[in-house]
């Protein structure tokens, strides 16, 4: 069951702009590399459903997680179809993100009040998905559709609160970029946590580059 509700998953997005994205087969791993994230001022994190026996690794974070870094909302991502995302909600997931939008994933969410942030990649798209109660969705993929795509959905459909993933690089300018297009705020992946530096251990170098770009973030008005 999920720890935090919709409101309060959506204020922690809101409150950071930024949403890590990662996942690794070693739980200890990616347990380290979310407290690294928690420890520079992440509230919100998703977790990748990719790999067999992703779910295991979930349910272990999650529970890491409860315990070191209580106000984290951690979530899922690549979900495709509603048993995937039925399975991660009874492990604790707060939010359910896709690559797609699949109308019955959201009623699995919306059933358990869970936010769905399903990837859309034209305006019709993001339509049907708030019409489904999706409150969030994701532009994706990010590098493919571009800053004026945000721009220019927001601008007929101001109510919009958009995701970005896919692309978008830990940098001021780019972070910028993408905030200032309208978008509510922005997933990061493999460019936010480079191989060498978690095969090094490095979780101090990841916890300077998530409050470097939370601060970017902020500086956006």
């Amino acid at each position: 069951m999920a720890k935090f509700d919709k409101l309060s998953v959506l204020q922690k997005m809101a409150d950071t702009r930024i949403v890590p994205v990662f996942y690794h087969a070693d739980a200890a791993i990616a347990c380290q590399v979310v407290k690294a994230c928690y420890d520079g001022g992440i509230r919100a994190f998703e977790f990748t459903n990719r790999g067999d026996f992703a779910h295991e690794v979930f349910a272990q974070v999650v529970r890491y997680a409860a315990e070191n870094c209580p106000e984290l909302a951690i979530g899922v991502g690549s979900v495709v179809d509603a048993p995937t995302a039925a399975l991660y909600l009874q492990l604790g997931a707060n939010f359910v993100v896709g690559p797609l939008f699949n109308p019955e994933v959201a009623k699995v969410c919306n059933r358990r009040c869970v936010p769905y942030t399903p990837g859309c990649g034209t305006v019709s798209e993001v339509g049907f998905a708030q019409e489904a109660g999706c409150d969030l969705v994701k532009a994706f993929p990010g590098d493919v559709l571009g800053p004026k795509f945000v721009k220019g959905l927001t601008a007929p459909m101001p109510w919009s609160r958009i995701m970005v993933t896919g692309g978008v690089e830990p940098t001021e300018e780019n972070i910028s970029q993408w905030l200032k297009a309208g978008s509510f705020c922005v997933g990061m992946g493999s460019k936010l946590f480079p191989k060498e530096v978690v095969a090094a251990g490095d979780w101090k170098s990841i916890s300077d580059k998530c409050r470097a770009c939370i601060q970017w973030a902020k500086a956006v008005k």
